[in-house]
């Protein structure tokens, strides 16, 4: 009886609903995005301008506007066309004139290449310098190419660089602002796994509550919205979207069982499932006494789940008689599915006598593969001299790599370094210490002006605060006759960036400053001819190829100013000066 009151109840919530949702359908405003271009009622549009004078045609109304505009009193009837092909899609989150950038920056992009480009790019282990490029060039609201690509693939493309990035509050902004995006249900997905990995469920179930009314499409995304209303003890609701996604196709006998159960109206089984993170999070929650073991072939997040549900078994109970479980815990490490910490208190559980210790670069080989690494830890952490110790930990680190397990030596290996002063390494070993020891940049690092370097003197000032062009024309001049009096000054690839940068921005200078060096950057023929057509998205996602795995501040001069005369050419400032002031400055 109680069930059938139940479902009774959801029918009636059922046929609430259905005349709400009209209700709500025959008074909700007009979307401009689906609306018929050719019905535009011009009269109201001039009606509603500010201008009474000039008439406002098709033409120059922007589509970016219409976007962005506000419906003052819903007289305004305008429509865009039906056709998808035909439509104006802007999925994004920044204003072209953030960046200097266009609506048409995709116009003349051949979509081949950008497909060439951007699966080459995709794969690479991006430096933050070429991702925050790739991300104006993908996330700027414009209309989309549409020469050889489909609007499908290049949405995609948007979803793929966003998980790419893990930016989770980026890809919570765009769910937010762009509720039709093709893609929500993949980001939805990524953005609620994440945190549910972290067996964090009320930050996994806040993406719901921002897409009222998203018409969520997969079915893993709706079951994901239904536990999460569930979770919130907001049972109608969740019986309600169940049925309906039923009445749609949705069945899955596990996910029912185990919703019931958590409302109350159904015994469960002890059915265990991993077939996806949420089945499994279900298991444990409804499933008395659950046990799981995982094992190679168990996927990221669910290794992620179990440590972060404290449902891994404790490292001080790890049989280390138990090699195959210890390499399983090592390669887990290595993968990022288990804390690093975590091995490392393991290894120092094992136990080796005095001459083991004492010998050990001598004596590791003769034992099998996870005890050489945790004598060799043991020794790193007994040793005291910096330049033994160092070594210690390049022959440990040589030691996880050669079982392919590199990663698995990463974090500790850096606060190790950290322990020791630079000062004292040999140089035999400085290089390793440079190289893997992690010092997190201080973007607060102030600029430090040298006025007897060119680009490194106070005119970098301009590209700080923009000053007025008479008063920095003053200034450039006037350093560079302090500087250039001196006959042997050598101005370097470096200073002519700084100076070109200011001659594009309508700095004169002086000529007999200007004859001392001739800026040059073999612009390849077919990247000037898209700086002629101002193809901007093509031309930023070529930089993002360029800059690749690098820092902008690791790359050669030549190929620093090829990138600052492309963007100069293309009046694209913006982008300009970040990399101007992430390169030529002194900081401190």
């Amino acid at each position: 009886m109680k069930i059938l009151k139940l479902l009774n109840r959801k029918k009636y919530l059922f046929f609430l609903f259905l005349t709400v949702f009209i209700s709500a359908k025959a008074n909700e405003p007009v979307d401009i995005w689906n609306i018929d271009k050719t019905k535009i009622d011009e009269k109201n549009i001039l009606e509603n301008s500010s201008s009474t004078s000039q008439e406002i045609s098709e033409e120059n109304l922007s589509v970016y506007e219409l976007n962005n505009q506000k419906e003052s009193d819903g007289n305004n009837q305008i429509f865009l066309e039906n056709n998808i092909e035909n439509e104006f899609s802007l999925y994004g989150l920044y204003d072209p004139d953030k960046n200097n950038l266009s609506i048409d920056m995709w116009s003349k992009s051949d979509g081949d290449e950008i497909k060439k480009i951007f699966e080459k790019i995709i794969s690479k282990n991006l430096s933050n310098d070429a991702l925050d490029i790739l991300e104006i060039a993908l996330l700027t609201n414009s209309n989309v190419p549409t020469n050889k690509i489909t609007k499908k693939e290049f949405y995609n493309f948007q979803k793929d660089f966003l998980i790419k990035t893990k930016n989770l509050e980026l890809i919570k902004l765009l769910i937010e602002k762009n509720p039709d995006f093709s893609f929500k249900d993949d980001l939805i997905n990524y953005y609620a796994n994440h945190y549910l990995a972290e067996a964090n469920i009320e930050k996994s179930c806040e993406i719901f509550d921002t897409i009222n009314d998203a018409n969520l499409i997969d079915d893993y995304t709706s079951k994901l919205e239904i536990y999460c209303l569930i979770n919130s003890n907001k049972f109608d609701q969740a019986l309600l979207i169940y049925d309906l996604k039923k009445e749609l196709g949705l069945k899955d006998d596990f996910f029912e069982k185990k919703i019931f159960k958590l409302i109350g109206i159904e015994e469960e089984s002890n059915q265990i499932s991993d077939k996806n993170l949420l089945e499994l999070h279900l298991s444990h929650i409804v499933v008395e006494n659950f046990k799981y073991s995982p094992n190679e072939s168990t996927p990221k997040n669910i290794w992620k789940y179990l440590a972060s549900a404290n449902l891994l078994e404790k490292i001080e109970n790890i049989d280390l008689e138990d090699l195959e479980k210890i390499n399983l815990i090592e390669k887990a490490v290595h993968e990022g599915n288990y804390n690093e910490r975590d091995l490392f208190n393991l290894y120092t559980r094992y136990q080796f006598n005095f001459n083991q210790l004492l010998l050990a670069k001598e004596n590791y080989k003769t034992l099998d593969k996870s005890s050489q690494r945790a004598l060799i830890y043991q020794k790193m952490q007994l040793t005291v001299e910096p330049n033994e110790k160092i070594y210690l930990a390049r022959l440990l680190k040589n030691l996880f790599e050669a079982d392919d397990l590199e990663r698995g030596f990463y974090s500790e290996l850096s606060k190790t370094l950290l322990t020791i002063d630079d000062a004292e390494i040999s140089g035999d070993l400085i290089s390793f210490y440079e190289n893997n020891i992690i010092n997190e940049e201080n973007k607060n690092k102030k600029i430090k002006f040298n006025n007897k370097i060119i680009h490194q003197s106070k005119l970098l000032n301009y590209f700080l605060e923009r000053k007025e062009i008479s008063k920095i024309e003053k200034e450039t001049n006037d350093l560079l006759k302090n500087i250039l009096k001196d006959k042997k000054y050598i101005i370097t690839t470096n200073d002519e960036i700084l100076l070109e940068s200011l001659k594009y921005d309508g700095v004169q200078i002086s000529k007999k400053y200007s004859d001392r060096y001739s800026s040059t950057a073999n612009i390849p023929a077919d990247i000037q001819v898209k700086i002629n057509d101002r193809n901007l998205g093509l031309i930023l996602l070529r930089i993002v190829e360029i800059i690749g795995e690098d820092k902008l501040e690791n790359l050669g001069s030549e190929t620093l100013n090829f990138i600052l005369i492309t963007l100069n050419q293309l009046d694209l400032d913006t982008i300009r000066d970040k990399i101007i002031l992430k390169t030529l400055p002194i900081r401190v």
